[in-house]
């Protein structure tokens, strides 16, 4: 009790709201990430165990004229010697851009579940938003916070008993709504808990510090407990996780600590009609846009082109989590300190767009390898930079409210992972990968000029006191 009564003294409690909102971020990310290896091939694996007649195996006995191996869904197949065709229409020798061949064409059909399965979360945690800033400001952060991790330890353990695509569905979906609870409260209490601009910016780097960790140790760990363990290894250790870090916030965040009287800010609408705030929350969903469509195609486009194994799916994903967690950690400070976040967002836009449309000219793993670092470093950027940004034009043009400004922002990244993954099996399957990289790639250069209106943005009660001074003016 000594260490929580120290723990709970006010010099030290910033520290411990940063670390649990460390620990938050860390496990929401993870989670997010630790599926982008599994989902393709357990799917790949489900949809052939329902067209493969019972006692007929996926591994095809061919006579074995070469030595060359194929690696599909972590075992071997002879290449140069033709399969006999099933009647089932769907079979397919190779894909025209491949030089893998496959025993089966479902890749695409695939590709269409992948996507639907990782735009759920954020497609509910869209939905939750607006709700969850509003009640932060109604009963603070910490119960949305404790509902949050609670609900988190419930869809890991979904996650690691379902055994169809739709318990798989619902569990993501799950997800959602534990996400938004700690993402917007995480942020808000940030921004309340560190009031200097330039301290803020430190605080939610480190923050992303969490982010970029389970992001980067979410795609690797999730491939390797896949392939030499199991399915539900990677989520039952998650859900320790969540458990350990749940409790840690309720020990130490006592019950007299919420707050009973509602904060009055600046309602969601009025935030909303802020171009500024419109710009920097424009700038986060687009760069996420272009996260969350690579994690949804390049594994099955890795699979087509480059007979990528089980780890190698996620190995690819360390590249740009590494990046993403130096660029965080660098930038979350710098852009504060020198008051150049807008210059760090377009510079961060224009890389992305650049790595992105590169990533359709891709040959090999070490091609997919140095293009997902570029791509991390520069969403790392825009990220580090653009959130505490948010937290100061909130101060600068209104009256505070962080929760409902980070739900804003969390809904910008929410629309980003959910627009993403949706669209992006249809848009392959109808013009291609590479087309889609260009696409995306695209949008992004062309936003990032606007990031440029966020320098040195007007108070909003100067406004207010030149449309005083016109009307009397006119009057």
């Amino acid at each position: 009790m000594d260490l929580l009564t120290w723990l709970r003294q006010e010099t030290q409690l910033k520290r411990m709201i940063l670390a649990i909102v460390f620990l938050a971020l860390f496990v929401d990310h993870m989670l997010l990430s630790v599926v982008v290896p599994i989902l393709p091939s357990y799917l790949y694996s489900i949809s052939e165990a329902a067209t493969t007649a019972p006692g007929n195996s996926l591994n095809l006995t061919l006579n074995p004229t070469t030595n060359q191996p194929l690696i599909l869904d972590s075992t071997f197949a002879p290449l140069n010697r033709t399969p006999p065709l099933p009647s089932d229409p769907t079979w397919v020798l190779k894909f025209p851009e491949s030089n893998c061949t496959y025993t089966h064409g479902h890749l695409d059909e695939v590709n269409i579940k992948v996507g639907l399965v990782l735009a759920s979360k954020s497609t509910i945690q869209l939905i939750i938003n607006p709700f969850t800033g509003p009640l932060c400001n109604r009963i603070g952060y910490h119960i949305p916070m404790c509902a949050g991790f609670c609900i988190l330890v419930f869809a890991t353990t979904l996650f690691a008993f379902s055994s169809s695509f739709i318990l798989l569905l619902l569990a993501r979906s799950v997800q959602g709504v534990g996400g938004s609870c700690l993402s917007v409260a995480g942020m808000g209490v940030l921004a309340e808990a560190y009031k200097d601009n330039e301290e803020r910016g430190r605080a939610m780097g480190i923050s992303f510090t969490g982010l970029a960790l389970g992001l980067m140790a979410g795609a690797p760990f999730g491939s390797l407990m896949f392939q030499f363990v199991g399915k539900m290894a990677p989520f039952l250790v998650l859900a320790v996780i969540a458990l350990l870090a749940g409790g840690l916030h309720a020990l130490i965040f006592k019950t007299s600590m919420v707050q009973t009287k509602e904060k009055k800010g600046t309602p969601l609408l009025t935030l909303l009609k802020d171009p500024y705030i419109v710009i920097a929350a424009g700038a986060i969903c687009l760069a996420t846009l272009v996260i969350a469509t690579i994690e949804t195609a390049l594994p099955v486009w890795m699979m087509k082109t480059m007979c990528a194994s089980k780890w190698q799916l996620g190995a690819v994903f360390l590249a740009d989590s590494i990046s993403y967690l130096i660029a965080s950690n660098i930038f979350g400070h710098v852009s504060q300190k020198y008051s150049a976040g807008w210059l760090c967002a377009c510079i961060g836009m224009s890389l992305a767009g650049m790595a992105t449309i590169c990533f359709g000219f891709s040959k090999n793993i070490y091609h997919v390898f140095v293009l997902n670092a570029c791509v991390g470093f520069s969403v790392g950027v825009v990220d580090s930079s653009i959130m505490p940004l948010m937290g100061n034009l909130v101060d600068l043009r209104h009256v505070p409210a962080y929760s409902t400004v980070y739900a804003i922002a969390d809904v910008a990244i929410c629309i980003g992972f959910s627009v993403g993954p949706a669209v992006t099996g249809p848009i392959v399957a109808s013009i291609g990968f590479p087309w889609l990289m260009a696409l995306i790639g695209t949008v992004n250069i062309i936003f990032a000029p606007l990031c440029l209106f966020l320098y040195n943005p007007p108070r909003q009660d100067e406004h207010l006191v030149i449309l005083k001074k016109k009307e009397n003016g006119s009057s």
